[in-house]
């Protein structure tokens, strides 16, 4: 399911504008990656810095969703602090994680 990447809400995949903002809303690209919980930091931190990530989504090996990490905490520097401990937490907790990457075309 895509989110709108101004305010977060899910929308419908061929939704053109938000409807709880009204942005435009571009295409979008969901990717899988497979990842040990020892470089869960690292590749979150990775998928940041390349800037065209909208949307980090953290899921366990059953599937369940650990944690969402919205591309606006990723812009505010000092607000990315605690989203990275709690991937501390995670990857303490899970063995094996599964990021979902939602990027803009």
């Amino acid at each position: 399911m895509p989110y709108c990447p101004k305010c977060g809400t899910s929308v419908a995949a061929d939704a053109l504008y938000c409807h709880s903002c009204g942005a435009k809303l571009g295409k979008t690209v969901t990717e899988e990656f497979s990842v040990a919980a020892d470089d869960l930091i690292k590749k979150v931190e990775e998928l940041i810095h390349e800037g065209n990530v909208t949307r980090i989504i953290v899921k366990d090996e059953a599937g369940k969703v650990l944690l969402e990490l919205p591309a606006t905490v990723a812009v505010v520097g000092t607000l990315l602090l605690p989203w990275l401990a709690a991937l501390g937490v995670i990857a303490g907790i899970a063995t094996r994680c599964t990021l979902v990457v939602v990027r803009r075309e």
